[in-house]
């Protein structure tokens, strides 16, 4: 009897599965829905600071669980977000006050994962509630984060009536890795704490992304 043989490039190969996965959010102070002569005229003058949110649905990241658990990003780059980085950014990240001490090393990891260079120089780490909730809407755009001197709020774009050259376009991806969003508004987008430097309050701008995450192992 003849056994037929299938070459190893046959074999099928099973998909990586996420090693967490959650919600996304983020807003940053230039427009990431936006026209290219928008676009120039923001290039090294503004769009230096964002904060970025991840929030775990399910998931283990560095042995740790979890689930239920958030990390922000406050990030001051230093040059205008969407383009490429001369030097690592420097960030605050607020990990969320429910975590354990090994946990919050992990939320420090995933966010360090996920936005790589943008938070090259994490100037401080700090325990606060974190109150992140994405509202369900027809845009899947609308979108709440609370989290210690960080406040955000999103709403879905109305690809008319928030147009201002006509010739937008969603110009950037967003910041992260592994990030699955749509452009959204940013209704408020602000900053008000210590340890960057700096501070910002933003409105209105279309500069946010909202969506979902999935951090795979060896990203």
């Amino acid at each position: 009897m003849n056994c037929l043989l299938l070459p190893a490039l046959l074999a099928p190969v099973a998909a990586p599965v996420p090693e967490v996965r959650g919600q996304y959010v983020e807003a940053r102070t230039c427009d990431v829905f936006t026209g290219s002569c928008f676009a120039n005229a923001d290039t090294g003058l503004t769009g230096k600071n964002a904060v970025l949110a991840w929030k775990v649905d399910a998931g283990a990241f560095a042995g740790q669980k979890l689930d239920g658990l958030a990390v922000v990003a406050v990030v001051a780059a230093p040059d205008t977000l969407g383009l490429k980085q001369s030097a690592p950014g420097k960030a605050i990240l607020i990990v969320d006050e429910r975590a354990t001490k090994a946990q919050r090393a992990a939320l420090v990891a995933l966010a360090k994962a996920q936005a790589g260079d943008l938070v090259g120089e994490v100037v401080a780490v700090r325990a606060a509630p974190i109150d992140f909730t994405i509202c369900p809407c027809d845009g899947n755009g609308c979108s709440m984060l609370s989290a210690g001197a960080a406040r955000l709020t999103t709403r879905c774009l109305d690809v008319e009536h928030d147009k201002a050259c006509g010739n937008e376009t969603t110009l950037y991806p967003p910041l992260a890795r592994g990030v699955s969003a749509k452009a959204a508004m940013a209704a408020e987008n602000c900053f008000g704490g210590t340890g960057l430097g700096e501070t910002w309050h933003d409105t209105d701008r279309r500069g946010a992304f909202v969506g979902s995450f999935n951090c795979f192992s060896g990203r």
